[in-house]
C-alpha cells in the first residue's frame, strides 16, 4: 500500500524528499525484512500467550524419542505468526499490481487456510488425524492449478510460459513443450495442459514434504528460511538484466519484485525463530508448514526454477521418500512374511537419528543423537545444497 501510495504520490507531480525510494527493489526489500523480523517477535508473544490461555496446546504419543514427553502441551498453530508476518510487510511495501505477488499472497493465504482447517480439526475437535488427507490433496492440487493456468494465460511478454531452467545441460534451458513434439491444432492446448499438471504436481509435492519436515523444534523454519534466501538471491539475478547475462540465465523482467516477497518469508522465519528454536515455545503446526512449501514451490516456478528444487529441497525430498520408503518396505515385508520390516528405525528421517530400534535394516549411526544437534546438521546440510544450486547455473 505504501508502494501504490508513493507511486500515486509521484504521479501527481508531488515533490518531497525520498518520494522515489519506493521504486527500488533493494530498499523495498530491506524494509520488508525488518518489518516481518519485528512483526513476528512483537505479534509472536500474544499469539503465544492467547494460544497458552485457550490451552491449545500439541497432543504427544509417546513414541520413545529423548525429550518427546517435554513438549507436551506447547503451543501449536503458531503458523498463524509466519502468516501475519509475510502478509502484513508485502501488503505495506509490495508491488500489489504483479501478478507474481498476487500469485504468492493467494498461495499464502490458500494453504494457509487449509493448514489452518487442519489443525482447527486436530485440536478443537479432537481428531488427531486432522483434514480428511484426499481433501487436503484436492486443495493443493486446485492452487497448483490455479497457479499453472495463470501462467499459462499470462506468460511473460517474449517469453514462454514452459520454457524453465534445467542444470547441467548446454543453455541451462528446458521447455515442456519438447515433450509433446507434435503439431497441430490442439497440441498447444495438450502442451499447456501438461505444463499445468506438472506445475500442479511440483506445488503438491512440497507443500507435503516441508509438512513432513516440521517434526523437530526449528527444523521446517530454519531449512525453509535457507531455500527462501537462495530463491531470493536467483530472483534478483533474474530480474536484472546485467546479472542474468552474465550468468546467461533467463532474464525474467518482472520476477525483480518477488525478491521482496521472499525478504517478507525469510524475515518471518527468522521471527518465528526466536520462539520455535530448540526448546520450542511455539509449534508452527500445519497451518505454517503447509504454506511453507507450496510457498517455495509457487517462488521456484515463478523464477522457472522449480527443476533445481530436488536439489535445493534435498532435505524435504528426502525426508519425503524415507516415509515412502519406510511404509512400502513395511506393507511388503508384512504381506510376504507376515512380519513387516522397517529400513529406518523411524521415519520421516530425521527421527531416525534420536531413536533405538535393533529390527530396522539401517542401524547407522550408532549412537543417538540430541535433537538440537540433529537440526543444525540439517541446517548445514540445507546450506550445502544452496550452494550446490547456485554453482550449477555455471556448469554446463
Amino acid at each position: 500500500m505504501l508502494y501504490h501510495l508513493f507511486e500515486y504520490l509521484q504521479r501527481i507531480g508531488l515533490d518531497f524528499p525520498g518520494e522515489r525510494l519506493m521504486n527500488y527493489i533493494s530498499f523495498r526489500a530491506i524494509c520488508c525484512s525488518i518489518v516481518a523480523i519485528l512483526t513476528s517477535m512483537l505479534v509472536g508473544k500474544k499469539i503465544i500467550a492467547t494460544l497458552q490461555k485457550k490451552q491449545i496446546g500439541e497432543t504427544i504419543r509417546d513414541l520413545g524419542l529423548e525429550g518427546q514427553l517435554q513438549k507436551k502441551g506447547t503451543p501449536t498453530m503458531g503458523g498463524i505468526i509466519i502468516l501475519i508476518s509475510i502478509l502484513i510487510p508485502i501488503l505495506l511495501f509490495g508491488n500489489l499490481a504483479n501478478t507474481n505477488i498476487q500469485l504468492l499472497i493467494l498461495t499464502t493465504v490458500w494453504l494457509g487456510a487449509l493448514g489452518f482447517i487442519d489443525d482447527y480439526i486436530k485440536v478443537f475437535k479432537h481428531n488427531k488425524d486432522g483434514l480428511n488427507g484426499r481433501l487436503k490433496i484436492v486443495g493443493q492440487v486446485l492452487l497448483g492449478l490455479a497457479v499453472g493456468l495463470t501462467l499459462y494465460l499470462t506468460s511473460e511478454s517474449g517469453i514462454s510460459y514452459s520454457r524453465t531452467t534445467i542444470p547441467f545441460f548446454k543453455g541451462n534451458e528446458f521447455d515442456y513443450k519438447w515433450l509433446i513434439p507434435f503439431s497441430g491444432q490442439f497440441v498447444r492446448a495438450l502442451q499447456g495442459g501438461l505444463y499445468v499438471l506438472v506445475i500442479t504436481f511440483i506445488i503438491t509435492a512440497c507443500s507435503n514434504g516441508t509438512n513432513l519436515t516440521d517434526g523437530m523444534d526449528g527444523l521446517a523454519a530454519g531449512v525453509s528460511a535457507i531455500v527462501g534466501a537462495t530463491l531470493g538471491v536467483l530472483a534478483y539475478v533474474s530480474g536484472h538484466a546485467g546479472f542474468a547475462d552474465y550468468l546467461n540465465i533467463m532474464y525474467l523482467p518482472d520476477s525483480g519484485e518477488i525478491t521482496v516477497y521472499v525478504c517478507c518469508f525469510v524475515g518471518a522465519l527468522l521471527g518465528f525463530l526466536w520462539f520455535n528454536a530448540y526448546p520450542a515455545q511455539v509449534f508452527m503446526g500445519d497451518t505454517g508448514s503447509l504454506a511453507l512449501g507450496g510457498i517455495i514451490a509457487v517462488l521456484a516456478v515463478l523464477i522457472r526454477k522449480e527443476l533445481l528444487l530436488p536439489i535445493l529441497c534435498g532435505v524435504f525430498l528426502v525426508e519425503s521418500l524415507s516415509v515412502i520408503i519406510q511404509r512400502a518396505y513395511f506393507k511388503y515385508t508384512k504381506k510376504k512374511t507376515g512380519t513387516g520390516v522397517r529400513v529406518f528405525r523411524m521415519s520421516p528421517l530425521h527421527h531416525h537419528y534420536q531413536k533405538e530400534n535393533p529390527d530396522a535394516l539401517i542401524q547407522k549411526p550408532r549412537q543417538i543423537h540430541p535433537e538440537n544437534k540433529i537440526v543444525v546438521r540439517f541446517w548445514i546440510v540445507s546450506i550445502i545444497l544452496a550452494v550446490v544450486t547456485i554453482v550449477t547455473l555455471k556448469i554446463r
